[in-house]
């Protein structure tokens, strides 16, 4: 009796060599890099032009002066002072309050896990749009805010339209935006921490005082300086709250990086200026950028040398 061996199909279509494979899959973030390097190449070769859009004709290499401009102009140094305090205020701020609310949203319950999707409604909500909903409900004349302030002896309370309060108020209108997601962060974190320590300590009567800031904070921190280094590099990068209630006024108030830029390509229409301005922004969220992660892995480091 003869067997019938069956013989299995060959598959059919096109099939990708094993060595070519990886190339293949990682082509998508190849064309990613080249997309983000191409602007930011040009940006980089503008910054060393003297280039003007009204004036085309007399576009050349300075090879510089841009950059050597920028130490004698007062403007510059206010943009990087009110930039840096402008980020320094709303990342401290935002940190303090959404930990408190972590904290008090710490415990797995119905009522906690609705409140904190609650408070992620003014996350959802795109900054420009915050922004103005903020401009009219600031408004002297109309608005409820002015109001409110009217009823505790604020008479007459300017808020962005003042010199003296527009930091205050943009830096409210980020709190009201951001916190949410400094919130959700620290509050998984929170969540994710083991409860051997907390039981123990528990049983030990330790006060609450020591237990926070001897073992909650420490195994907090890397979530803490995750969170604070997204918020940083938003924060000095901000455009669409200032602008979108001052224009980076009154004066030069609130003349951050980004809005200095914008004021310099389409106003001035400076476009050498502008993307120096720019390259010096990415130079400094590269700096604190790598001071953050740097303190990161070595807070890793130990982390895994006590585990």
């Amino acid at each position: 009796m003869t067997a019938v061996v069956s013989q299995r199909p060959k598959p059919s279509g096109f099939r990708i060599s094993k060595k070519v494979l990886p190339y293949v899959l990682s082509l998508p973030a190849l064309l990613v890099c080249i997309g983000i390097l191409i602007p930011f190449l040009t940006s980089v070769v503008y910054s060393f032009q003297r280039y003007r859009l009204s004036q085309p004709w007399a576009r050349q290499f300075n090879w510089g002066d841009n950059y050597i401009s920028f130490f004698t102009d007062p403007k510059f140094w206010n943009t990087l002072k009110v930039s840096l305090l402008y980020a320094g205020t709303t990342v401290v701020l935002e940190l303090l309050l959404g930990l408190a609310i972590a904290l008090l949203l710490q415990k797995r319950s119905t009522l906690n896990n609705f409140i904190s999707i609650m408070l992620l409604m003014p996350l959802m909500t795109a900054p420009a749009l915050a922004a103005l909903m903020w401009k009219l409900m600031t408004n002297p004349g109309f608005g409820v805010l002015s109001y409110l302030a009217s009823l505790i002896g604020l008479q007459d309370f300017r808020w962005a339209s003042s010199p003296s309060t527009a930091l205050f108020t943009v830096v409210l209108v980020d709190i009201w935006v951001y916190t949410p997601f400094i919130m959700i962060l620290l509050l998984a974190g929170l969540r994710s921490l083991p409860t051997q320590p907390f039981e123990a300590a528990a049983l030990d009567g330790v006060p609450r005082s020591f237990v926070f800031f001897r073992i909650t904070l420490p195994m907090l921190t890397p979530y803490i300086l995750t969170a604070t280094l997204f918020r940083l590099l938003d924060s000095i990068q901000q455009f669409d709250i200032i602008y979108a209630m001052t224009q980076g006024g009154p004066g030069d108030t609130l003349t951050v990086f980004q809005v200095e830029a914008y004021l310099n390509f389409f106003q001035s229409t400076n476009v050498g200026r502008s993307a120096a301005l720019m390259i010096i922004l990415w130079a400094i969220t590269y700096f604190l950028s790598n001071i953050f992660i740097k303190n990161w892995l070595r807070l890793r480091e130990r982390a895994r040398g006590q585990a």
